[in-house]
């Protein structure tokens, strides 16, 4: 993959792809990054389904079983989506050493 369509993620992806450890509806997805994020993230359902059909697009996901009478999908990160993942969170620690160092007063 291009390293451009990596990172940096966006919060709704990135939380929606931590949210997909394991398979989970929309609604579940909804939950779960609210949870994640202390309630700082909520996902309306337009962004997340809009968010979804990008990352299944991409590969990073997948829909798994057939949504049976209730009509739900559930989703799971693929194992391109875990390298995006981990590579991102590489990216983060490195802000987060550069702020570190910055209000350290050293600045480099």
């Amino acid at each position: 993959m291009p390293k451009e369509t990596q990172t940096p993620l966006t919060e709704t992806v990135y939380y929606t792809l931590l949210a997909l450890g394991t398979p989970l509806h929309g609604y579940g997805i909804m939950q779960r990054v609210a949870e994640m994020s202390g309630g700082r993230v909520r996902l309306g359902a337009g962004t997340l389904y809009g968010a979804l059909a990008t990352l299944a697009e991409r590969g990073w996901i997948v829909g798994v079983g057939d949504g049976g009478t209730d009509r739900r999908k559930d989703y799971v990160i693929t194992e391109a989506g875990r390298a995006v993942v981990t590579q991102e969170i590489s990216r983060l620690q490195e802000l987060l050493a550069a702020g570190g160092r910055f209000e350290g007063g050293n600045g480099r």
